[in-house]
């Protein structure tokens, strides 16, 4: 279930490291009991970032079925999670600088805490953190979010342009920024983390980079 090393990066800092068993813990909990659901087991992780001005630690989660090993005589995961949670920091959300406007910043945070209970509640305020984005920094004003993308084609960045592009053709995203930007449409969980990584890679290319 854990690996020994691999690559992470720091939500707390950004960091990029290599996650080796002095900077993580962790821990399986059986359920073997009868019940309707069968035999399932949890396992949940520490990983301290070794950034030593971070020095945070994210706690996950995971749900998987409980599988005996005859050969060992021990109880196991199966490695297939079923369900997983991140405990700390309670969503994937990056932090942001002040200088992004409060409400933009907040539809982001939102949107990432809520993608795993809700994908289409996620798609909505990403959808919405979109349009404020749109309206704030390029000062368009249309009645749909799809021609608010449009009216912006001549201005942003070729590879920007490409990048929104290619969000908008992930399932039906594209058809959704044609409705209203408060209207929950079904989305899979996919399509809810491709608005997410579009936002993200907006708020730095924009916001970050004329600061900067």
């Amino acid at each position: 279930m854990t690996q020994e090393v691999f690559d992470w990066q720091c939500p707390f800092c950004g960091r990029h490291s290599v996650i080796t068993k002095e900077s993580m813990r962790g821990g399986f909990v059986w359920l073997d009991i009868p019940n309707s659901e069968g035999d399932r087991c949890v396992h949940s992780r520490f990983i301290v970032c070794p950034n030593p001005t971070c020095r945070n630690f994210t706690l996950d989660v995971s749900l998987l079925d409980l599988v005996y090993s005859a050969e060992t005589r021990q109880c196991r995961g199966s490695g297939e999670v079923k369900q997983q949670w991140r405990l700390i920091p309670w969503s994937s959300a990056k932090v942001f600088p002040s200088y992004i406007p409060k409400a933009i910043r907040e539809d982001y945070q939102e949107a990432c805490g809520i993608m795993q209970l809700s994908p289409k509640a996620s798609a909505t305020l990403s959808r919405r953190c979109l349009q404020g984005m749109l309206r704030d920094f390029w000062q368009v004003r249309k009645k749909r979010l799809v021609d608010e993308i449009e009216a912006i084609k001549d201005k942003v960045d070729p590879l920007v342009w490409d990048a929104i592009e290619a969000v908008r053709k992930i399932g039906n995203i594209g058809a959704h920024m044609e409705k209203d930007v408060d209207l929950m449409v079904e989305v899979e969980p996919d399509e809810a983390k491709g608005l997410i990584g579009l936002i993200e890679m907006l708020l730095q290319e924009w916001y970050v980079h004329r600061y900067e």
